[in-house]
């Protein structure tokens, strides 16, 4: 299984997974291409960048079949929701492709063993247990508590390849997490397009604070992570929640995409610059301190310099603990692609370069403020580069988006979180020493 993209796919990638173990007894995962007769490919399409990576990726993995060792190469997901017709007829190598609306029909696809095109539109609500093989560290785990997207950004083409939002049960989803709790999960990330939309579709009266009340209750959980935040879905409640209860991570991830009312309006994002610096000020004023994470768009159509200068101004005035920079992408099929005065891409990356610049700097003004501090660390296992090294996470650290924190004295065990004191600090890490 290789999975490309988001956490949410690669959720969808272990429910495939376990699918597949429940029902095929010689099945066996392994982690080289090479040395596997059939090979999943869950795919991104989002933009031009990520549907390349897909492609050559599709590409790489059906060379195998011309030395014989593949036999079957399958490819899902979003990728295959947006131009799985045509890549049929170009890639012929590929026997079977899955959208985002059939990946839980991997299994009967299989025991069919027909090739084709399994395409519809995306409306598969969850309604019954799936079982995961997880991939992920087993301290770790990502809960997807819907899926698809009922705003209409003018830039993102989610809707089209995921369809309106779906929120899974309360039901389902709590056992979900008391099985990966079980399983050893002390860190339970929650993922969605956008978690604060959870409930929306349903007819019973639910939102996100219940369903994280509801996790509260489950024994051996410590860290709860709210990922993917909509500004306009911040309500009091959640942040009273976050505030109060403090196995909730006091991490935040609200991605403004631009901080200039002309954008914004045409980004149909559905909130002004003034309401964002009234909400995150409602944050910093919480006694407890909210580390927060956003991501924004640089080159949308119409971001003359000095739009580019007053997302610049927002960006030092508010000081983020992370930011995440992305160049402006026209995507066909997407209002935005046909907007007028469309900004060169050199001049986005530019910008882009720029910002993550001015964060990086922000960043370790921040950081060197924990120096001396001690704080809990999530221990991941050896650094990557040298087995003298060990890394973790704080909880103001998401896996894989954000830093990490490099401890060089102490003993660790591996998927505990520990008391770590810091003594240096950078703009993407800390480094510290476990008490």
């Amino acid at each position: 299984m290789i999975s490309l993209g988001c956490p949410k796919n690669l959720v969808d990638s272990e429910y495939m997974l376990g699918i597949l173990n429940s029902m095929f007894d010689k099945l066996e995962v392994v982690e080289d291409p090479g040395h596997a007769d059939t090979v999943i490919i869950n795919t991104c399409g989002f933009i031009h960048e990520s549907v390349k990576e897909s492609v050559e990726t599709i590409l790489d993995v059906a060379r195998l079949k011309a030395s014989g060792s593949l036999k079957k190469l399958v490819v899902v997901g979003c990728l295959v929701q947006r131009y799985g017709y045509k890549l049929m007829r170009e890639i012929p190598e590929v026997d079977i492709w899955i959208g985002t609306a059939q990946f839980y029909l991997i299994g009967d696809i299989f025991k069919v063993n027909k090739k084709g095109c399994f395409i519809s539109t995306p409306t598969y609500v969850q309604t019954y247990s799936i079982p995961r093989l997880k991939s992920a560290p087993f301290y770790s785990a990502y809960l997807k508590i819907s899926d698809g997207c009922s705003h209409r950004c003018s830039y993102c083409l989610i809707p089209k390849l995921r369809g309106p939002v779906r929120s899974v049960s309360s039901d389902l989803l709590v056992e979900e997490a008391r099985q990966l709790v079980e399983c050893g999960v002390k860190e339970l990330n929650i993922i969605a397009q956008d978690i604060t939309a959870y409930g929306n579709d349903l007819q019973r009266d639910i939102s996100l604070p219940d369903i994280i009340e509801m996790l509260l209750e489950i024994k051996g959980l410590d860290w709860i992570r709210l990922l993917y935040l909509h500004p306009n879905g911040v309500s009091e409640r959640l942040l009273r929640l976050i505030e109060t209860e403090e196995r909730i991570c006091p991490y935040m991830d609200i991605p403004i995409q631009h901080a200039n009312d002309k954008i914004l309006g045409l980004m149909n994002r559905g909130y002004s610059k003034d309401y964002l610096i009234r909400m995150i000020n409602r944050i910093k004023k919480l006694h407890r301190k909210i580390y927060l994470r956003t991501t924004v768009i640089v080159g949308f159509p119409g971001e003359t310099d000095n739009i580019f200068q007053e997302l610049c101004d927002f960006i030092k005035e508010i000081e983020f603990d992370y930011l995440g920079v992305f160049v402006f992408s026209p995507e066909k099929g997407t209002p935005a692609a046909r907007f007028k005065n469309q900004v060169e891409k050199k001049l986005a990356e530019e910008r882009r370069d720029f910002l993550l610049c001015l964060q990086g700097d922000i960043s370790e003004k921040k950081n060197k403020k924990i120096v001396g501090n001690i704080i809990p660390v999530l221990i991941e296992g050896k650094h990557p580069e040298t087995d003298l090294l060990l890394v973790g996470r704080s909880f103001a650290m998401a896996p894989d988006i954000d830093g990490q924190v490099i401890i060089n004295k102490g003993y660790g065990i591996i998927g505990k979180i520990m008391p770590v004191y810091i003594t240096e600090a950078y703009a993407y890490h800390l480094v510290g020493e476990i008490l």
